[in-house]
C-alpha cells in the first residue's frame, strides 16, 4: 500500500467519526440491556462486531426507539453540539434509579474547520479501544450489584443550550441515584470526538 493511500485511510473526517461514535452507542447500549438483564436473553441475538460477538435485541419497539434516539444524536454530533448520553435503568415498582451509564462526548472543534487537514488514526487502534469498553461493560456484572427489580431504562441526552431539540422529545431531571458509587470505565478518541464512560450504581448503606 502507498503512502498516500494508507494516510486516505487513517483520515478521521467529522462524518466518519459521527458514524463510528453513533455505532458504538447502539452496541453499547444493547450489551448493557443484555448484560444487565433488563430484558430477557432470548429477546437477544448475536452479531459479530469489533472482532467480538455482540448481543443485540430483536425487540421491534427497543429497536425503533434506539434508531430514533441515535439518528438524533448523529445530528448534534456533526453540529459538535452533542456532550453526553446518559443510560438511566430504573425499578418498574418504586421507579427508583438503580444504576446511570454515562457518555461524555467531547468535539476537537478544531477537526470542524473545513480549512484544517482531517486527523488521522488507524481504524485499528480506534476499534481496540472500543474493544476494550465493551469488555469492561460484559465484565460489569462481576462488580455492580444484582438487578432483583424488574427494570426499564431510558436514554438522556444533554446538548448545548442553543441546539434544536424535536418535537417530541422530553424534558427530564438528571435522574440522578442517591448515594452513589461510581466506577470509571475505559474511553476511546478518534481524534475528533472522545468519548469517556462511567458507571453509577446505589450503594448499599453500611450497616
Amino acid at each position: 500500500m502507498s503512502k498516500q493511500a494508507q494516510a486516505t485511510r487513517n483520515t478521521i473526517t467529522l462524518k466518519g467519526s459521527t458514524k463510528v461514535v453513533s455505532e458504538f452507542f447502539a452496541y453499547a447500549v444493547n450489551s448493557i440491556l443484555y448484560q444487565r438483564g433488563v430484558y430477557p436473553s432470548e429477546d437477544f441475538a448475536a452479531q459479530k462486531q469489533y472482532g467480538l460477538t455482540m448481543m443485540v435485541s430483536t425487540d421491534s419497539g427497543i429497536k425503533k426507539y434506539l434508531c430514533s434516539v441515535l439518528e438524533q444524536m448523529s445530528d448534534w454530533l456533526l453540529a459538535g453540539s452533542l456532550q453526553k448520553m446518559v443510560l438511566v435503568i430504573s425499578s418498574l415498582a418504586s421507579k427508583e434509579v438503580l444504576e446511570r451509564w454515562t457518555f461524555d462526548i467531547q468535539t476537537d472543534k478544531a477537526t470542524m474547520d473545513e480549512g484544517k487537514p482531517a486527523p488521522e488514526k488507524p481504524q485499528s487502534e480506534i476499534t481496540k479501544e472500543i474493544q476494550a469498553i465493551i469488555r469492561q461493560i460484559t465484565a460489569s456484572v462481576t462488580f455492580l450489584p444484582l438487578l432483583s427489580d424488574r427494570c426499564s431504562f431510558d436514554l438522556l441526552v444533554y446538548t448545548n443550550a442553543e441546539s434544536a431539540v424535536p418535537m417530541e422529545w422530553e424534558e427530564s431531571d438528571a435522574r440522578v441515584i442517591i448515594n452513589a458509587a461510581d466506577v470509571k470505565l475505559r474511553s476511546f478518541n478518534t481524534k475528533v470526538h472522545k468519548v469517556d464512560t462511567l458507571v453509577s450504581y446505589r450503594a448499599e448503606a453500611e450497616i
